[in-house]
């Protein structure tokens, strides 16, 4: 049972049984007394830890005590209202669930993430074929899944450009993610191809692309390639190749296997940005993890 559904079944048979309790209480009690029985079964804070110790305790002093009376004396119809009269008269618990599953689904996501970042180690970082700018040997590694209709990427390119002209030590790896449209997969391509001309600057080819009118596509990608200096015939000829598929495909198994789905994405140390989150905010998570090691540093 996962710590979120032990949660859940805690809380209800903590309240269930407090429920169960009330109406089979022994004679002599007053409504006020059963009210600070009940209040006394109750955690002070729903976490899983104490939720489970409370519920334990009780099973544990009902086996010692003489049954009063067996749960499933009580029908469905009696009890679900008096369980849920509860919960709404005591809405803070409900509050209190949701912030703990809330917290348990991000930690969830957030090992599950932490995990495929290492098993995609070498795809992520090591590929010989994906587009390197910056320091190659820069302290901290940022890079980015991107698609050139892509406008948030577009709003984004000036972040880049900043801080490759600002951080001498960092290193920025690009990776063509087109999901948006055919053409995007088209310029994708021809990206590939300019990159491995190391004659070429490929920055200028990146910020004609998103700095063009309209839909990008490959007319576009040739049109950058020529004005470089490149033969749009013969670029136009190796986009084709299997090869270039397979650098595209490599940025697909990274965003399969971190579960992205959206560009721009970043990935900085352990974390996976979804959107453009400005260049405040990129700043920030490398300056963290050059003091941590971490995009997030202890307070």
């Amino acid at each position: 049972m996962s710590r979120t559904n032990a949660l859940l079944f805690a809380l209800v048979a903590l309240v269930g049984l407090g429920l169960v309790w009330v109406a089979n209480r022994p004679a002599g009690l007053t409504e006020v007394q059963v009210q600070a029985l009940l209040d006394a079964r109750t955690p002070p804070a729903t976490d899983v830890a104490t939720i489970t110790q409370v519920v334990t305790d009780i099973l544990a002093k009902q086996r010692a005590e003489a049954p009063l009376q067996s749960v499933a004396a009580i029908d469905a119809e009696t009890l679900n209202p008096m369980i849920r009269d509860y919960l709404m008269e005591n809405p803070t618990i409900l509050q209190d669930v949701s912030v703990a599953l809330d917290a348990e689904i991000k930690s969830a996501q957030a090992a599950q993430r932490k995990s495929a970042l290492a098993s995609l180690q070498t795809v992520i970082y090591d590929d010989p074929d994906h587009i390197v700018l910056g320091n190659p040997e820069g302290d901290v590694t940022l890079v980015e899944l991107f698609d050139y209709n892509c406008g948030y990427c577009r709003s984004a390119v000036p972040d880049m450009a900043t801080l490759l002209a600002e951080d001498p030590d960092l290193r920025i790896i690009l990776k063509e993610f087109p999901i948006l449209s055919q053409g995007s997969v088209d310029a994708a391509k021809v990206g590939v191809v300019v990159a491995r001309d190391k004659s070429i600057d490929y920055w200028k080819f990146h910020e004609k692309l998103f700095t063009s009118r309209g839909q990008v596509n490959k007319d576009t990608a040739l049109a950058a390639a020529k004005d470089l200096g490149l033969n749009p015939v013969e670029v136009g000829l190796a986009m084709e190749a299997s090869d270039v598929d397979s650098v595209i495909a490599k940025s697909f198994q990274i965003a399969q296997g971190l579960d992205v789905s959206g560009t721009p994405t970043y990935i900085i140390g352990d974390e996976v940005i979804p959107g453009a989150i400005g260049l405040d905010g990129l700043r920030q998570r490398i300056a963290n993890m050059r003091k941590c090691g971490s995009t997030v540093c202890p307070a």
